[in-house]
């Protein structure tokens, strides 16, 4: 039997998953009609210990947080969209502290942003081909904002973590570098998303191994790299690899990435926080369950326990 990865135990990290196996909160017609309490009951039932936020979920926290503490879930994060790259600060600070209260009443400690300006993901457009490349007065903007914003967060006992994202102006290794070097790390943090960079075109292991001490939060998405390759190839755009699967769970024998080098190169590293499993996938053609079950499975394995 292969051996466990070393310093991520029970006491150092939470097993969290997303809601976009059961639904897409960027593409809401990518859905068929899973409601919010099948979703986190089959979260419950795989064996996870919390979730991000989806589109279905209740808005009222209250509301939220007595269904969530029914199964046993707490919130691995919500997400905000910053807008700093094309001059909508004060609407982005407004939004990111509305979610500060919402998140410190539901109960977490991670909150989830990616700036969005002139992204092309969400456009039907190829993805690679349009995505922005920011100037250097847009960087700044990022960075200062995200700098702001991250102090915010931590005056709330709050972390910052930025997604890396296809499609926006931090896509890359190369951007990561960049956006780290440009921000204070003591409020800047990196969430660090396996799926996100090999579909890039990026080793994430790399990545994983340089910035290792600014990561506190973790997606763990795998990917089919012949669909990645069709999807750049092929001039696709993100809503398309999404329905041709180009992303799938840690443990799916399809998926390319090896994941235990990269766990243990966290738990090296001392990580403690959120593992969080995320595959955006059409539940059309991927039991949500079946899915959300093989990528626990994985992790037991890979984890111990």
């Amino acid at each position: 039997m292969t051996s466990t990865v070393p310093n991520l135990g029970r006491d150092k990290v939470s097993l969290g998953v997303t809601p976009t196996l059961w639904w897409n909160d960027d593409f809401p017609l990518i859905d068929i009609g899973i409601p919010f309490e099948q979703c986190v009951s089959e979260m419950a039932l795989a064996g996870f210990q919390g979730c991000s936020i989806g589109h279905k979920y209740p808005a009222d926290p209250a509301v939220l947080k007595e269904a969530l503490d029914l199964r046993g879930l707490k919130v691995s994060e919500p997400w905000v969209s910053t807008y700093f790259t094309i001059g909508d600060r004060d609407r982005t600070v407004e939004n990111f502290k509305r979610q500060l209260k919402f998140l410190e009443k539901v109960g977490g400690k991670d909150i989830v942003v990616a700036e969005f300006g002139r992204s092309s993901h969400l456009q039907p457009v190829p993805v690679f081909q349009h995505r922005p490349e920011f100037t250097g007065k847009e960087w700044d903007l990022l960075t200062s904002g995200l700098n702001e914003i991250g102090k915010l967060a931590a005056d709330n006992k709050m972390r910052l973590c930025y997604h890396h994202h296809m499609g926006t102006g931090v896509q890359t290794a190369e951007d990561i570098d960049r956006l780290m070097a440009g921000t204070d790390p003591d409020h800047v943090h990196l969430l660090f998303d396996t799926g996100h960079l090999q579909f890039a075109g990026d080793d994430p292991l790399e990545t994983a191994e340089r910035h290792k001490q600014r990561i506190k939060h973790v997606h763990l998405k795998n990917v089919r790299q012949s669909v990645a390759e069709k999807v750049k190839g092929d001039h696709l755009s993100f809503q398309e690899g999404i329905l041709q699967g180009v992303f799938t769970v840690p443990g799916d024998a399809e998926g390319t990435i090896d994941f235990r080098p990269i766990l243990s190169t966290l738990g090296k590293a001392g990580y403690e926080g959120w593992l969080v499993v995320e595959a955006e996938q059409d539940p059309a053609t991927a039991c949500p369950l079946k899915y959300a079950m093989m990528a626990r499975d994985y992790l037991t394995q890979v984890l111990g326990w």
